[in-house]
């Protein structure tokens, strides 16, 4: 543990103070679980930074600072769609002290990544629903000139083949969002994967690819810069945070609902009296001004969720995405 703790110090960005009362407690595991936390706590984001998950993980991060004093350290570990900072989370020792921020993503990863080292379901055990987002079409609109979505299908069909979506990686919500897509819409369009959100964001911004299926929370900041335009929000209701852009429902495709969420594990065998604190301690985050402020204007909710809801949520979008990947045909590129 204390050279797990020596890179991610040299690897990642602390958020809040570190000071005081940081030293292992001595007194017995219950105990232990009243006074969490007495040093910092490691957060795996298995992505790089400037993604979504990093969109919701940082505030968090700095919140949770301002409520404990204790620091909530980031461990961003990108790569194969999110499959890679999981797998590291799953090892990690179960006291409490190191924690994983999922997501959508990783129920998709069993079906899209048949030899994975741990189980999403067996291996760690689910604390909170943190946000929950709808999926947006954002375009570079040096590329794609649409100002609405029906210039913007008329563009995509005038253009077979010839333009390209961005994702955080095959197997991710982004990657399927997009063969969803294309398979309600009947237009081609080609995948270009990336290690993160944040890399496939910066490349979309930059006019190298031409489209995104993101996560509202990762794309929120750059359609309000208008540094991406987006042309649709998916389910049947629009986005109180982008009341401007319509809904899947509306513009006649009343399927297209794909939900970005992101959620908080702990790895198998961390005490119930030590997750139950930390659930206590996340939720009351989330009564925060500045933190609702946050997730507003990422057009996110917070929690609203049991330990148990949680994951009978989790084991629900496995099966789902299965279907979902079998349906679509959708495979690691």
């Amino acid at each position: 543990m204390k050279e797990h703790h020596t890179q991610i110090r040299r690897r990642t960005v602390l958020l809040g103070a570190a000071g005081a009362g940081l030293g292992w407690s001595a007194g017995p595991a219950r105990a232990q679980a009243s006074a969490w936390p007495t040093k910092p706590v490691y957060l795996v984001v298995p992505f790089p930074a400037g993604g979504g998950t990093d969109a919701f993980a940082r505030p968090l991060a700095a919140q949770f600072s301002k409520a404990t004093g204790k620091t909530l350290v980031i461990d961003n570990r990108g790569g194969a769609g999110g499959t890679v900072g999981a797998s590291f989370a799953s090892k990690a020792a179960p006291d409490g002290y190191t924690l994983f921020m999922g997501a959508v993503h990783h129920a998709i990863a069993p079906s899209m990544y048949p030899k994975l080292d741990y189980d999403i379901e067996r291996d760690f055990v689910p604390l909170y629903l943190l946000a929950n987002v709808p999926q947006v079409v954002v375009v570079n609109p040096r590329n794609v000139p649409a100002s609405n979505f029906q210039q913007f299908m008329d563009f995509v069909k005038r253009n077979p083949a010839k333009l390209n979506y961005g994702s955080a990686g095959a197997g991710t919500s982004h990657h399927l969002a997009g063969e969803l897509f294309k398979q309600q819409t009947g237009t081609f369009i080609t995948h270009i994967p990336y290690r993160g959100a944040g890399p496939a964001l910066q490349d979309l911004i930059g006019g190298q690819v031409d489209m995104m299926f993101d996560g509202l929370g990762s794309s929120a900041a750059h359609i309000k810069a208008g540094r991406v335009k987006a042309m649709m929000v998916s389910g049947s209701k629009r986005n109180p945070a982008f009341p401007d852009v319509p809904c899947a429902a509306e513009v006649g495709l009343p399927d297209y609902t794909v939900t970005t969420w992101y959620g908080l594990w702990a790895p198998k065998g961390t005490p119930a009296d030590v997750q139950a604190r930390i659930v206590d301690e996340v939720r009351k985050l989330g009564t925060a001004e500045e933190l609702k402020t946050i997730w507003a204007s990422n057009g996110a909710d917070f929690g609203g969720m049991t330990q148990q809801q949680f994951a009978a949520m989790v084991s629900s979008e496995v099966k789902r995405w299965a279907a979902v990947v079998k349906a679509s045909g959708a495979k690691l590129d």
